[in-house]
């Protein structure tokens, strides 16, 4: 993940942050997207993930694995939910789950990019997600260590496979760049 720990300053650790596995708290964190559809954006959810952030004493060394259930996508209207869920789009009876693994952390002007290999609908891509550090608390809500970053990743869906609805009649219905973002709260294991 990258977090943005300013521009004038080169740090390779979240100061105060203690190394370890952290779990991703799914009750407060929030996997969304927002895709195209016509002249307006659709957003969305993904309301079941699992995932672990572990971070080391140097941050170059951090990595993060996402598991995301497809089937939990969720826009607000049931019936393009549904459509969501058949082989025109994740086909989750055979994709159930998309998933991230990160291969690297790397400082770019100040900021962290999270490298890493993203995985839908059986395809796996490379993709690089910006991370903001949103902070830390020692000792949380019930007395556990929290930590809060939010993750931005753009990606066409064409690239995974996924094309319906492109172009109909020479107009683009569902735009094929997908914005993802990642709000991410996590307990120190």
């Amino acid at each position: 993940m990258t977090a943005t720990l300013g521009h004038t300053q080169r740090r390779e650790t979240l100061p105060g942050v203690p190394a370890g596995t952290w779990h991703i708290d799914p009750a407060h964190s929030v996997v969304g997207f927002a895709v195209r559809h016509l002249m307006s954006k659709v957003r969305g959810t993904f309301n079941e993930f699992d995932g672990h952030i572990t971070i080391a004493a140097d941050m170059r060394e951090s990595t993060a694995q996402v598991d995301i259930a497809m089937a939990s996508v969720y826009t607000g209207n049931e019936l393009r939910d549904n459509h969501l869920r058949t082989a025109d789009f994740f086909d989750v009876e055979v994709h159930p789950a998309m998933s991230f693994v990160s291969t690297g952390l790397r400082e770019v002007d100040g900021s962290w990019v999270l490298d890493g290999e993203l995985s839908i609908h059986g395809t796996t891509r490379s993709v690089h997600i910006d991370v903001e550090y949103l902070g830390y608390d020692p000792s949380g809500a019930q007395g556990e260590p929290r930590i809060g970053f939010e993750g931005r990743v753009s990606v066409n869906r064409s690239d995974f496979g996924i094309s319906f609805g492109l172009v109909d009649s020479g107009k683009v219905v569902v735009g094929d760049r997908v914005d993802i973002v990642l709000d991410v709260e996590a307990v120190l294991a």
